[in-house]
Order: C-alpha cells, then structure tokens, then sequence
C-alpha cells in the first residue's frame, strides 16, 4: 500500500477547516453481526490511500488512543515507527499529525474496523479527527449479541457521535462498502531516469557555451546546452516579469555611470529565482550549465549577475541538494510519520544548507502558498543593526505538502507563535539529528560534505550596467554541427 499522492494538483494549497457540508455528513455504523470474513476483505480491497480511501485496523489487546493514532497513520502507508529503534510519538503528537497528513494529502473517507471494541476515549480522538477534517468515518462493528450493540451506542453518545446512521446486514454492509479499489499502486515509485552530464569546464560565463562546444560530443554538448539554454530562457523571463523595461541608455561622452548593485528587495528576488532554478537539478553539472545560461540572459538584459568562481566546491540548491522525485518523498513519508521530521529532512534536501541555519526557521518563514521559506539570519545574529537581504529558498512542488503539514501541526500545537521554531527538537543535539537521519534512511550531501560560508546563491551579487542592452534573441540559437 502507497502513501497518498503529495502533488501540488490534488493537494489543498493551505491547510484549512472542512466545509460546513463535509462537516456535517453522518458517521455511518455497518453491523456485521455473522462476523463474515468477506466483509473485511471488502474493507481492505476498498482502501486506497492514493485516492483518499483508507482502512484503519486497530491493534488488538491494548485501548490506548496513541495506539489508534499510529495503526490510522499506518493506514495511510506512514508505518516507519514500526521499526524498533524509530522514534516514538505520544497521544497528543500522534493525533495532530494524523490530522495534518489527513489535510494535505486529501484524505476524505475512512473505515476503522472492530469499532465495537473502541472505547470512549478512543471514540472522542475520532470525533475530533472528523471534526477538524471532514473525513467521511465509517465504523464497523462485529456484534452478534444485542447488548453489544447498546453499549456501542452509548459509547457513541458519550463520544459525541450522535449523528449516526446504521446498516445491518451482510449484503446490506457489502454494498455500503463498496467496491474493491481499481489500480491500487503497490510499493515505491520508479526511479528517475537522466542522462548523466559529463564535467563541463570551469569557463565563465563568455566562453563556457563555446568551451562545452569544442571539448563535448554532440550527444553531450546537446543536453549540456539544453540546461544552458534553459537557464538562459527562465533568466529572460524572470526580468521580463520582474524587471520593468528600462528607457534608451544613452552613453555620455564621459562614459557610462558605475554599475548600479542591486537593493535588499531585488538581492532576496535574485537568491530566489536563482533557488528555484538550480532547486531540482539532477547533478551539479546540470547546475552549472543553467546558473551559466542565466547569467548570459541577464547579461543580455544589461544586469551583470555575479557568482562564485569554482561553483561545484559550493553548497546550496543545485550542488549539496537531492531531487524530491516521487521515490524520495515517498521513501520520506512512509519513514518519518511525525510533519516535522518529515519536513526537516525534506528541508535538508531541497536547500542543501547547514543545520545551524535551517534551526533558524521560523514558523512565519515559511509563505502561505507554501512554495518559499525566507530565512532572517542576520537580524537574529546582528541585533539592532539594518536588516540584510533573507536567505531564500525556493520549496519544489513535491516537498510542498510536507511543509505546510509541518506548519499545521507546529500552529496546533499549544502556546505557538509565528516566531517560534519550526523544525522544534529536530536539529537541536548530534543524538536527535543522528536519529533524524538513520530513521530516514537518506543520504543526505550537506551532511556528508559540509561547507563553510554562505550558499552559492546567498553569495551571487547583482549590478544594473548603465549601457545599451545588446541585441539578444529571447532564446538562444544552436552551435551548428561542424566542430573546430
């Protein structure tokens, strides 16, 4: 069984409260009083957590609300506690991420088994889950005898489930059921598949296209200048998106102004934009050849963008980072039920930064669309003095719902703030980030090699050239075929 679908399509935008009309469905009771076996069966093939649908076996022989918690989170394909060194949620934390998984990945309808065996307590943390969500919960007793059934139903009463619509009968119980799942998805998604890039030289900007050129094959140089192109096209855009178009530079006998840098608002926009294009770059020569191209669309825009000189020994997005491809966010959530690791490590991966900066994160510094987090370093440490430009990271569509549940649950938790920490007790000793990693069971670059100093990107600079912009196509014209 797969974990459900986290892709920005289907997943909500932000987590909200259910709509009154979802809040208001009844819970339905199926009395299966012969205890028929094909009546689970049913259960388990209609389960389908992929689209929303899953099915919630209690542990036998205990009636602790943790426990419930843990076998809904199993259900939906998050069953890493399972193993025996992975860290442990108690009743609280294992009911608040199992509302936050249950609004980010859309699960809308549940069938929780052996409900004749639930207690009050127990009945009340589903109250409230269906509550807070809107879920469709569907309880399915085994109750032979009569005077099972009463005490069921004060149960519910006593748990406040009073909206209750009930279907006796094995046929009757099949049919509210429904019917099996079609195309369930079993195991991890496959691999990604990229062609590997071959080292690209260490040329500037003027001479990297014609360098990869002359020393590349025609099959690498083609998918070498694919991301070169690319990066030169998505540069072009984003100025023409962000940039106005500036008026006729005429140069004064004198000679042109200065460059011009960048102020604080244009230098975070720039870290930005340079995040989400290098974010989910498969190697750090596929970075290269786009931070490459974007510089020759900026410098084709008269902007003079600045980056380190020997990028590939540089941290940050595109170099010390991991593709979130389906395999690895699924490995993720199946691996780390808790929002917060989950999110931490994703965080790890997607920004590729140190530890000590990302426990700087703030809840607030993550947006409402959940697509960037903004990182106020230099306010924290260099109190009282102007702020600087943020750290900026742009979050991949995969990771996104990984970090608005993160957000959900840290503002359910009691006495939170927007300036309060969001990966709380994730980075804060070696023995919590050690069990952080070894439960994930990910490699993870900014861990294994570190880096001192500021990201590429934190360290890229910018300068307005006060001279005539040169004429430049809108995308870049291929190298022709014959070779020097």
């Amino acid at each position: 069984m797969t974990t459900p679908t986290l892709s920005p399509a289907t997943a909500p935008q932000a987590a909200a409260p259910p709509s009154a009309a979802a809040a208001a469905r009844p819970v339905r009771l199926l009395l299966d009083g012969d205890d028929d076996h094909a009546v689970h069966r049913a259960a388990y093939q209609w389960a389908d957590p992929a689209r929303g649908r899953i099915t919630v076996d209690p542990t036998p022989h205990t009636t602790s609300p943790a426990y419930l918690a843990l076998d809904v989170l199993r259900a939906m394909g998050r069953d890493g506690f399972s193993r025996p060194e992975a860290e442990r949620m108690s009743t609280d934390p294992a009911w608040r991420a199992v509302t936050c998984w249950t609004l980010v990945t859309d699960v809308h309808e549940a069938i929780v088994l052996r409900a004749h065996r639930l207690t009050v307590e127990r009945l009340r943390r589903l109250a409230a889950w269906r509550a807070d969500t809107g879920i469709r919960l569907t309880l399915l007793a085994h109750i032979p005898e009569p005077a099972d059934e009463q005490r069921l139903r004060e149960h519910l009463t006593a748990a406040g489930l009073v909206d209750v619509v009930t279907v006796g009968g094995t046929a009757a119980v099949l049919g509210a059921i429904g019917p099996a799942a079609v195309g369930r998805r079993t195991g991890p998604p496959p691999r990604d598949q990229v062609y590997p890039l071959p080292t690209v030289p260490r040329s500037g900007v003027a001479a990297f296209r014609a360098d990869c050129w002359r020393r590349q094959n025609a099959t690498d140089f083609a998918h070498t200048d694919g991301q070169y192109r690319a990066g030169y096209a998505a540069a072009r855009t984003w100025l023409a998106r962000t940039r106005p178009p500036r008026p006729e530079v005429t140069v004064p006998a004198e000679g042109p102004a200065a460059p011009t840098p960048w102020n604080l608002q244009e230098t975070e926009a720039l870290r930005l934009f340079l995040a989400r294009l290098t974010v989910s770059s498969p190697s750090p020569q596929h970075t290269v050849a786009r931070v490459r191209g974007a510089q020759a669309g900026f410098l084709a825009r008269s902007v003079l963008l600045n980056v380190p000189d020997d990028l590939t020994s540089c941290a940050g997005p595109g170099f010390t980072t991991v593709p979130l491809t389906a395999r690895v966010v699924h490995t993720i959530t199946v691996r780390l039920p808790n929002p917060l690791r989950a999110a931490a490590v994703a965080a790890l991966l997607f920004t590729g930064t140190a530890t000590s900066l990302l426990s700087m994160t703030q809840i607030g510094c993550v947006d409402e669309g959940g697509t960037t987090v903004a990182i106020d370093r230099d306010s924290r440490i260099h109190i009282g003095e102007p702020p600087g430009p943020r750290h900026m990271y742009a979050i991949p569509p995969r990771a996104r719902p990984l970090l608005r549940a993160a957000v959900e649950f840290r503002r359910r938790t009691p006495r939170t703030a927007n300036h309060h920490g969001l990966f709380a007790n994730c980075f804060g000793t070696t023995p919590r980030l050690d069990a952080l990693i070894a439960d994930a069971g990910l490699a993870i670059p900014a861990l294994a090699h570190p880096h001192v100093g500021d990201n590429w990107h934190t360290a890229a600079r910018c300068w307005h050239l006060h001279t005539p912009a040169p004429p430049a196509p809108d995308a870049m014209p291929r190298l022709g075929e014959l070779r020097p």
